[in-house]
C-alpha cells in the first residue's frame, strides 16, 4: 500500500463535500500537473492519502481511499488528464496544520514542505504515522 496527499481549497471542494459522496467517492479530477497526474497514475485501489486543505485553513483533516485507479478526466477531452476516484474513510480527531508539520521532527522532508505547490503529492509509511498521530489517531 502506498500513501498520498490531496490538495483541495475547502471553498470548492472541502472535507464536508467528500464525506457527502459516502462510499460511492468522488473523482479527484481538474488536476492539470503532470507530477501530480502521474502521482495518480502510481495509485493503487485501496491506497490511502490524506485530505490537505489549502489556502483556507492549511490543514490536513482527514483520510480517504482510492476506489478507482487512474482514468480519463471526465473534466476534459484532452487524452493527456487522467484523475483517480477516492472516499471519504475518517476525519482526523484534530487538524494537522502546515506549521504543525514543519514544526514535527521527521517531516522536515516531507512533499507538502518541500514541494508545497504540487496538489498530489507521496507521503511516506514513517511521515503517514507521524501525522496520524499528530492527528490525534493511534490505531
Amino acid at each position: 500500500m502506498a500513501y498520498w496527499l490531496f490538495k483541495s481549497e475547502p471553498d470548492v471542494w472541502g472535507w464536508d463535500h467528500q464525506l457527502a459522496k459516502g462510499c460511492a467517492g468522488e473523482e479527484w479530477s481538474g488536476v492539470r500537473n503532470y507530477q501530480a497526474r502521474n502521482n495518480m497514475r502510481a495509485m493503487k485501489r485501496g491506497d490511502l492519502g490524506f485530505f490537505y486543505h489549502s489556502n483556507i485553513g492549511k490543514e490536513i483533516v482527514g483520510i480517504v481511499e482510492v476506489c478507482r485507479t487512474s482514468a480519463p478526466d471526465s473534466t476534459t477531452d484532452d487524452p493527456r488528464w487522467d484523475c483517480v476516484m477516492i472516499k471519504a474513510v475518517e476525519p482526523l480527531l484534530q487538524p494537522v496544520t502546515l506549521d504543525d508539520c514543519k514544526k514535527q521532527p521527521g517531516l522536515e522532508n516531507m512533499a507538502l514542505i518541500k514541494n508545497m505547490r504540487l496538489s498530489v503529492q507521496p507521503v511516506t509509511p514513517e511521515e503517514w504515522q507521524i501525522v496520524r498521530r499528530m492527528g490525534g489517531l493511534t490505531t
